[in-house]
């Protein structure tokens, strides 16, 4: 279920917000600059490749790209069966809990499992637990940090503007040490 936990960027203990409303979350992204929707999911394969993800999801990409003149669209997969699992998923899961931006926007949408986006923005920590059929686009130069648990399983859409792909510019702050992670929130009821 798609969530959004909002707290103070001095106060991880206590969230000012904590909500599974899509309209609540969709306005409380907005108002960062941040969009928000929901796509209606498409049957994928047991083992989907690229062109099997952004084939179901054709006409939605297409849009995206048209509305937003990306110019690189690829697919993220990761998923316990893959034979390096073990060497890429760890190593992913600490490049992107670090703090950091990106010159340009940061579209994901999910077409299997889940990861969390935290948008650190106007002195507050905005956590968005994104699941299957959720778009996010996190705006340039917005601090954030990802994260896909200790046992990531999902699947994602990401679009560029840059041939570069994902190039992220570190800010060496601790903050996403500070915050909980995927796996506690995933574990705490809403409002828990």
């Amino acid at each position: 279920m798609s969530r959004l936990t909002v707290w103070n960027d001095t106060d991880p203990s206590a969230p000012a917000l904590d909500t599974t409303d899509l309209a609540e979350i969709t306005a409380e992204l907005a108002a960062l600059g941040a969009r928000f929707a929901r796509w209606e999911l498409q049957d994928l394969p047991d083992d989907p490749t690229q062109d099997d993800v952004l084939e179901a999801y054709r006409s939605e990409v297409d849009d995206v790209i048209a509305k937003e003149g990306y110019t690189l669209v690829d697919v993220l997969r990761l998923d316990p069966s893959q034979d390096d699992y073990d060497e890429k998923a760890p190593a992913a899961r600490q490049k992107f809990l670090q703090e950091h931006q990106h010159d340009d926007d940061e579209d994901r949408f999910f077409a299997a499992g889940s990861g969390i986006f935290y948008l650190h923005a106007n002195g507050k920590v905005h956590a968005v637990f994104c699941e299957a059929g959720d778009l996010i686009s996190v705006p340039a130069d917005t601090t954030h940090w990802f994260d896909m648990g200790t046992s990531p399983a999902y699947v994602s859409v990401r679009f560029f503007h840059d041939e570069d792909g994902w190039v992220g510019d570190f800010t060496g702050s601790d903050i996403s040490s500070r915050f909980p992670t995927y796996d506690q929130i995933a574990a705490t009821p809403v409002g828990g």
